[in-house]
């Protein structure tokens, strides 16, 4: 594991380890229920949850209505309503005397209520005449509300309530910022071990088509009952901070990976180019060097023995030998560091070019079978000298010592191949005599090129049956 992933797990895990226990959620009914005319009603909550009278602790309900039974329907009452057994306990809903959204069953009753019914406070507050309004908030079909009850049981005695009508629940919301016009505070019976949906209508009136009721939960917890949206939620905080963190780390990853290989590749080309000089010296000092100094050598003989006509002539034959091929060397060289030659076809053009002066005056004749096209592939300069230098080599021993009439130099060519096949009709050799006779150096310097290149070098000869030397490289990519 790297260091930055590390530290991004030790970051969420101490983050999961911070968070704090939520409450808990004791029971929920979400689905829509329609009740009308249900009398007593019928238990919903199976026994989920009970609260008798010695429990201390308190309890949060939450209900959402739909009133499609309203004002214009009244009277009649409907509720969400606690039952301990057959014994009717708190309300919420519309008590039938209240006329709006109110609790029933109560131990208190409200400043403009009949006994045991206590009106909710709503900023919605109704008009009554011009400049004074009810108290509280009339029910209309199309407005829905949600009520949110808290609970504080106290043993052997009336219980302390708290109501919110349409409570703020959004994040950051908690039971002790909700705006006092929504809060109702009084005192009930409120053991239970049922809930009941209920609906009817009163003495006057058709008390309308009943009341739709969902989203109902029992709670430990006002927070609980907070709407949260995923994206405000611990978990996807943490999760996006993990993301950021992944991501800058693999960023910073990416980019000091990128810069690495940068230095890498500078690297590499400048030790590439530190060998391309130092093979130039090389060659300079070796191939031209020899050659001046031959040729100031034969200069000096030349020039010492001026009155001996044949001497002269002989030496002046070496001289001009010894200029081409110091020439010669010269253009491989140039060849070699020209940028427009690092490519398959400019090697391979030049292959033939020298094969063609080579042989140009020479009783050996040079057939050559090369494609018209060649694969556009660029070749680094160090691998086009060393697959010359074995071409070359092998060309020039066919010359010096194969006494052939006739070579054949085939070239083909692949996407990923190159094989050059030199084969003559000369006298052969004997490897074990060519070690004698000095000639293992150069074929061990051939062979040693060959690898340089990734190739592999096979050369194969009977005596009076001429030499085949084939070499195929095989390229990267």
């Amino acid at each position: 594991m790297s260091r930055p992933t590390a530290i991004t797990t030790m970051l969420l895990l101490g983050m999961l380890v911070w968070v704090p226990a939520r409450a808990r959620i004791l029971w929920s009914d979400p689905a829509p229920r329609l009740v009308h005319n249900t009398g007593a009603g019928v238990d919903i909550l199976g026994g989920a949850v009970a609260r008798n009278d010695t429990n201390t602790d308190a309890l949060y309900f939450k209900f959402h209505v739909d009133p499609i039974s309203d004002v214009a329907s009244e009277p009649y009452f409907a509720g969400f309503q606690l039952f301990e057994g057959d014994h009717e306990r708190l309300g919420l809903g519309n008590a039938l005397e209240a006329y709006g959204y109110s609790a029933f069953v109560t131990s208190e009753t409200g400043p403009s209520n009949s006994v045991g019914e206590f009106n909710l406070q709503s900023e919605h507050r109704e008009a009554f005449r011009l400049g004074i309004s009810w108290p509280y908030e009339l029910v209309h079909h199309g407005v829905e509300k949600t009520i949110i009850f808290k609970v504080q049981y106290v043993p052997g005695g009336d219980d302390l309530v708290t109501v919110w009508l349409n409570p703020n629940l959004d994040r950051n919301a908690t039971e002790k910022n909700q705006p006092e016009i929504l809060t109702t505070k009084f005192r009930a019976k409120a053991t239970f071990n049922q809930i009941r949906l209920r609906h009817a209508r009163g003495d006057k009136g058709d008390g309308g088509n009943g009341w739709m009721f969902s989203d109902m939960a029992i709670a430990t917890s006002f927070d609980d009952f907070v709407v949260v949206d995923f994206w405000q939620t611990w978990w996807f905080n943490t999760l996006a901070a993990l993301a950021a963190l992944t991501v800058v780390s693999a960023t910073v990853r990416l980019i000091e990976k990128r810069k690495f290989q940068r230095q890498l590749q500078r690297a590499e080309q400048e030790s590439a180019l530190e060998r391309e000089r130092s093979r130039i010296a090389q060659d300079l000092h070796d191939d031209l060097g020899s050659s001046l100094t031959r040729i100031s050598l034969l200069s000096e003989l030349l020039r010492a023995d001026k009155d001996n006509p044949s001497q002269v002539a002989l030496h002046a034959s070496k001289l001009a030998l010894s200029a081409n091929q110091t020439v010669r060397a010269l253009e491989e060289i140039v060849w070699a560091v020209r940028p427009g030659s690092d490519t398959l076809q400019s090697l391979v053009d030049y292959i033939t070019h020298f094969a063609g002066e080579l042989f140009a005056g020479s009783p050996t004749r040079c057939r050559q079978d090369v494609p018209a096209e060649l694969p556009a592939r660029p070749l680094p300069p160090d691998v086009r000298h060393n697959i010359f230098l074995i071409v070359k080599e092998t060309l020039t021993n066919v010359l010096k010592h194969a006494g052939a009439t006739e070579v054949h130099l085939e070239v083909k060519a692949g996407p990923q191949t190159l094989e050059i096949v030199i084969a003559d009709n000369g006298k052969g050799f004997n490897p074990t005599a060519a070690v004698a006779g000095g000639q293992r150096n150069g074929l061990s310097n051939m062979k040693r090129r060959a690898e340089a290149v990734g190739g592999k070098l096979t050369l194969t000869s009977t005596p009076d049956q001429g030499v085949r030397m084939e070499l195929l490289v095989a390229f990267d990519g």
